[in-house]
């Protein structure tokens, strides 16, 4: 109790409250920008923050994070063009909505479905990740290493048809996680002789150029490539600027509540699990209120049909932050950002955030809350009065803003031009992983836990005199490392049975 009035102390004060609310309105700007994400605005911001307060600084990056997935919906819902990945199935039935002159009800559902998503997951983070700091207090490094295979083995796990590209993207970034001096023999490790790499790899200017210069990398791509799209916003946008949001009544939320359990409890899951992203839980939550309303035309314009992934989507947001905060893991893309602006703030995730800094634990959690609630008015009112505005900018002047940030800020980061080509080099790479299909956060996720299994790796052999049995004779270890053998196993297990079921019988 007393570290949730310690957070909440540092939340209300004037500055950090001032930056959650500025986060969410530049959440759903971007969000609603085709192209842009918060990811990407996250990567280009972290810089900006070095000056900030650290709640501050936080308080505007849980703001973005909470609100670009509902502010996703606006475009797909209006232009069927998703703001981001996350919003893709929204457009199912969002935009045959909209074509029958029901684009306020249908963003009402999406406003609705994504606040209630948005705080079961802050609840969640709320109640779950003291619980699990507390029991890491207890992890020595055998615990800390299985837990790192476990988040590689949940990726591996989770990749369905894709696993090959998966283990690919994590051996690259397993690779970039042994760049530089080796804590335990001193040698350079893929340095080539160049003194900047020594320390290994920075994660920020690596993000930005991951997510950032990816992006304008897309553009220039697709500029020519386009031109109905742009015609096709031309055309809407008279009709656009009639419509006004539309909450779901009294008789109707009824009707959607189960689903707005069902898909908040399904991206829960999802986001608690390194990883597994958003766009696996809005397929799935789109798929199961399919199974749970089979009499109903989906993709006809059926409220249900937006709501199941617009409370899915918002569901991962906070709940992706439980494995960060409580074990230092990472539980996808957007929250290993967060991972890198807290340790800019000299804060470190895990367990001992809590011990030490209970206060700023409990602020991004009670932020997230906050900023769910907030999120409702706000979203409402940039539909009602911003959202057409902010559809004509032009994503080639976007695109131009972003790179003289990305820029800046990966200069920013250490004073050094050397960030710039690292970040430019890995814009490139994300760039080829997006053409062909290779998953970033798998790259990610692995160069951020690669460097965690190398040296508890090293401890543990150490403590057990080179003998591995150190994983198998500890309880927690050995706990881990059997959820790590589930998390593969029976995805390929249920894949075989699958694929026999389809072979025909001799």
């Amino acid at each position: 109790m007393s570290g949730i009035l310690a957070g909440l102390g540092a939340l209300c004060q004037p500055m950090t409250l001032l930056a959650l609310f500025g986060g969410v309105v530049v959440g759903l700007i971007v969000g609603s920008l085709p192209g842009l994400n918060d990811s990407i605005t996250m990567a280009v911001l972290i810089p900006v923050t070095f000056g900030m307060e650290p709640g501050t600084a936080i308080g505007l990056l849980v703001g973005i994070y909470c609100a670009s997935a509902c502010g996703g919906s606006v475009p797909s819902i209006l232009l069927k063009i998703p703001g981001t990945a996350s919003a893709t199935v929204t457009a199912y039935d969002g935009y045959p909505m909209s074509q029958k002159g029901k684009s306020g009800e249908a963003l009402g559902y999406a406003i609705s479905a994504s606040t209630f998503g948005g705080l079961t997951s802050a609840f969640v983070l709320l109640f779950l990740s003291p619980f699990l700091a507390r029991q890491a207090l207890r992890f020595g490094p055998p615990e800390y290493f299985m837990l790192a295979v476990l988040g590689m083995s949940t990726v591996i796990g989770m990749a369905g048809n894709n696993i090959a590209k998966n283990v690919l993207a994590m051996a690259v970034g397993l690779v970039l996680s042994c760049v530089g001096m080796s804590p335990q023999t001193g040698l350079n490790r893929f340095t080539f002789g160049i003194v900047n790499l020594m320390d290994g790899i920075s994660l920020v200017p690596m993000l930005i150029g991951l997510f950032g210069v990816t992006s304008i990398l897309e553009v220039i791509e697709t500029i020519k490539a386009k031109p109905a799209a742009k015609d096709f916003v031309e055309n809407v946008k008279e009709n656009y600027q009639k419509v006004k949001v539309v909450l779901p009544d009294k008789e109707m939320s009824k009707r959607l509540l189960p689903i707005w359990a069902q898909s908040s409890l399904i991206g829960n899951v999802i986001g608690i699990i390194p990883g597994a992203g958003m766009v696996m839980a809005i397929f799935m939550a789109y798929d199961q209120a399919q199974r749970r309303r089979p009499s109903l035309p989906f993709g006809t314009g059926v409220p249900e049909g937006i709501a199941a992934p617009e409370a899915a989507n918002n569901a991962v947001v906070a709940s992706s932050m439980v494995p960060l905060l409580s074990l230092g893991v990472p539980g996808n893309s957007t929250s290993a950002l967060f991972l890198g602006a807290l340790t800019i703030q000299g804060l470190r995730t895990g367990p001992t955030l809590f011990r030490d800094t209970p206060d700023m634990a409990y602020m991004i959690i009670l932020g997230f809350i906050l900023a769910n609630i907030i999120m409702l008015p706000l979203s409402i009112a940039y539909c009602n009065v911003l959202a057409t505005a902010v559809l004509r900018l032009k994503r080639e002047i976007l695109s131009g803003i972003v790179l003289i940030l990305c820029v800046t800020g990966a200069f920013a980061v250490a004073n050094s031009a050397f960030n710039i080509c690292v970040m430019l080099f890995f814009g490139v790479v994300g760039y080829f992983f997006n053409k062909y299909k290779i998953p970033q956060s798998s790259l990610i996720l692995a160069s951020i836990l690669g460097s965690m299994m190398e040296s508890n790796w090293t401890q543990s052999m150490v403590y057990a005199g080179g003998s591995v049995s150190v994983f198998f004779t500890r309880p927690l270890s050995l706990i881990l490392f059997v959820l790590s053998v589930i998390c593969i196993g029976m995805p390929l297990i249920n894949r075989f049975k699958a694929k026999k079921e389809k072979t025909p019988a001799a």
